[in-house]
């Protein structure tokens, strides 16, 4: 019996020239969590043929309620690991490189500089990695996809993609634009965003957590959705590449 290809769908609603681009492009993800994980596999199951995963988590049993590999089975095992194994499954000719590591500062700009990616998703959950990670992106000109915070929010009808300048109504969105306003850099990403109001109820200060001031409840889909129109937006940049060529 024929191996009927597994990628038949996509090339069916592509092309052949479309999907062929994405098995030749690299994507980057940073933050394996409630977001990162989704984008990571909605990426790879489109087709692309290269990807560098990074998170230094293991995961924990309150992850349950929203991230991807987070299970019974899996508590206390590395996030990057385990979603490398899975993107393999999916796609076995997959070139990925799992790694487990908190990028931070000068390694996130000797990582960035020493590497070339056609797309980069930020799904960071602390402030000032991803600072970091955007403006090291800007500065080695890596396409970039960053989301905003998913906690907090209920409604999946106002989620919204837009460039970082236009974002409003998330208060992620908009520290990130006031330090990157520092930074000298105002525009040039897209941004997963909401801007429903996040109830006060929602939030839990904390205390001695490294980068971290407080906890916020978060719903089982709403990560997976920012997770889902990041992958979109690095999946309909990578073929609108080929189109304009």
């Amino acid at each position: 019996m024929e191996e009927v290809d597994w990628l038949e769908r996509t090339d069916l609603l592509l092309g052949k020239e479309k999907l062929e681009k994405l098995k030749k492009s690299h994507v980057l993800v940073v933050g394996l969590g409630g977001v990162g994980a989704y984008a990571a596999e909605m990426i790879c199951r489109a087709g692309v043929g290269n990807m560098t995963i990074v998170d230094g988590d293991m995961i924990e049993t309150t992850n349950r309620n929203r991230q991807l590999p987070a299970l019974v089975s899996t508590v206390g095992k590395e996030k990057a690991s385990l979603v490398g194994q899975r993107l393999k499954d999916i796609n076995p000719g997959l070139n990925v490189r799992a790694i487990k590591a908190f990028l931070r500062d000068e390694e996130m700009k000797e990582f960035l500089e020493n590497n070339k990616f056609d797309y980069v998703v930020d799904a960071i959950d602390t402030l000032s990695p991803k600072i970091y990670l955007i403006y090291f992106c800007m500065q080695n000109h890596h396409k970039l996809v960053s989301s905003m915070g998913s906690g907090g929010k209920m409604d999946p009808e106002q989620v919204k993609i837009a460039d970082i300048s236009k974002t409003y109504g998330c208060p992620l969105a908009y520290v990130i634009r006031k330090k990157l306003r520092h930074l000298g850099i105002e525009r040039g990403f897209k941004a997963v965003y909401n801007p429903e109001p996040i109830p006060a109820s929602a939030i839990r200060p904390v205390e001695n957590v490294q980068n971290k001031k407080s906890t916020v409840g978060t719903i089982s889909y709403m990560p997976a959705i920012f997770g889902c129109f990041c992958a979109s937006v690095v999946i309909r940049d990578l073929i609108e590449d080929t189109c304009n060529k």
